[in-house]
């Protein structure tokens, strides 16, 4: 009696990507099931709560991948937005290796210090602003921020969020930006299984 002692092995799966990647732990840790009360005013049966997932290791190396790749498509010098929502998506995109300042934009002007609505680095005339949001509804949160920046004179050349709700705010965030938006997520990859989601087909 004989046998093949030799030990086979599989080769390893490959590495998933920083999509995949993000879009796993958006789907382990952001989605907060029960009645709330949205940015945009509207009750909703869930929440998406993207800083869930991008505040840990894994969400946040991946956004830190795909933020910075999309800032150098787009050629964006500073990334940033309405606090405290693109707070760590600016963040990233520094960790991610972008050539970028970044900044945010507070809600009011601070009555005191230097009285900034845009705080951060100073950005001059050149520099092309890629705005970014978590999660975007209606998109009147980041709209709010479009409109501080451009209001200081400063270029948009893009609005990035973690993921679009799919509700309108894409397309009145692509009108008052003059620029193009991208999700890198939607509710339907996110939370598929979601109770107000339309029956396709």
């Amino acid at each position: 009696m004989s046998f093949d002692a030799r030990v086979t092995h599989s080769d390893p799966p490959p590495p998933l990507s920083a999509y995949d990647r993000l879009l796993a732990e958006l789907r382990e840790h952001a989605i907060v099931k029960g009645e709330v009360v949205l940015t945009s005013g509207r009750t909703a049966q869930y929440l998406i709560d993207a800083k869930r997932a991008i505040l840990r290791p894994d969400g946040f190396n991946a956004l830190a991948e795909l933020v910075a790749a999309q800032a150098v498509r787009w050629r964006a010098s500073a990334v940033g937005g309405m606090t405290m929502g693109a707070d760590p998506i600016a963040c990233a995109a520094l960790a991610g290796g972008a050539e970028v300042k970044a900044f945010f934009v507070r809600k009011e002007v601070k009555a005191y210090g230097l009285s900034r609505r845009i705080e951060g680095p100073t950005l001059e005339p050149h520099d092309r602003c890629m705005l970014v949001e978590d999660v975007v509804t209606t998109g009147g949160s980041t709209i709010r921020a479009l409109q501080a920046v451009m209001a200081e004179g400063h270029q948009i050349c893009g609005v990035l969020a973690i993921c679009d709700r799919l509700a309108g705010g894409a397309q009145a965030i692509e009108g008052a930006a003059g620029a193009p938006f991208l999700s890198l997520t939607t509710i339907d990859e996110v939370y598929p299984e979601r109770p107000d989601r339309e029956p396709q087909g």
